[in-house]
């Protein structure tokens, strides 16, 4: 083999081992988010793992739950819920956040629980979830509202710091630097979806007419003559009211409501 031909040869295999050590080298490094990065809807900024514990407990998640996490970043509270039993999946539109998660995910050794999407937000049916958590801007809460009011009643919402407008939290706790959120975003609220109750109802103590407002109630219940004004709420499908100085609970069940 001519000298030149030697050259080019070696040249030839420098240049390959030179592409095989980079290929290597990039399917080895770990892609690390930045805090503040953008993203399709939001940009990237991590619940505190006391505040995820914190929204899991007031959602009282068990592992008959099926949580899905909008916006699940880099999937920690996918991946919480999963230790916990919980069978949990993550949307998220960024691919690289996706793939970090899924390996975290095994890492954690509860990838057989935890599974993680890349999808659109508004483009997702999230409609078998039993338990909704979310780290969103206010305005893109607002937007998901409609299709979150029309989950299945019961369905816990927990949202990290931001609100649904004038659907008020049925509960808001918010950490202190001694339970463990050193930062801001150490505000938790949660929502139950309630069921559809507004209109004339026939009850055991007469007729209840009611308006709702998300899961505030006003009316009148008619008795023995009366029309008492009524307020009450409403809790997934359980009711509670006053009327005429009394208390009343009761269930919605099927087209029938029982008041007792």
């Amino acid at each position: 083999m001519h000298t030149s031909a030697l050259i080019r040869s070696g040249a030839l295999a420098l240049v390959l081992a030179t592409c095989s050590v980079l290929a290597f080298a990039q399917a080895t490094t770990t892609y690390e988010p930045e805090v503040g990065q953008a993203g399709k809807d939001v940009v990237w900024v991590p619940t505190p793992q006391a505040l995820v514990d914190k929204m899991l407990d007031m959602a009282k998640v068990t592992p008959k739950d099926y949580l899905i996490d909008l916006g699940s970043g880099d999937g920690r509270t996918v991946i919480t819920a999963a230790k916990r039993g919980v069978r949990a999946m993550g949307i998220e539109y960024n691919p690289d956040m996706v793939e970090l998660s899924i390996a975290n995910a095994a890492k954690e050794g509860v990838a057989a629980r935890a599974s993680f999407v890349k999808a659109d937000l508004f483009e997702t049916d999230f409609s078998q979830a039993s338990v909704i958590t979310m780290f969103l801007l206010p305005g893109i809460n607002l937007k998901l509202r409609p299709k979150i009011l029309g989950l299945k009643p019961g369905t816990r919402i927990v949202s990290n710091t931001f609100t649904m407008g004038e659907w008020k939290a049925d509960e808001t706790t918010e950490l202190s630097p001694d339970q463990g959120c050193q930062a801001s975003w150490c505000t938790a609220l949660l929502w139950i979806v309630p069921a559809r109750v507004a209109g004339t109802w026939k009850v055991p103590q007469g007729e209840l007419a009611l308006k709702q407002e998300f899961q505030m109630l006003t009316g009148t219940l008619r008795t023995e003559g009366r029309a008492l004004p009524i307020k009450g709420k409403v809790r997934g499908d359980e009711i509670s009211l006053t009327a005429g100085g009394r208390e009343y609970r009761g269930r919605v069940n099927g087209k029938r409501l029982e008041l007792r």
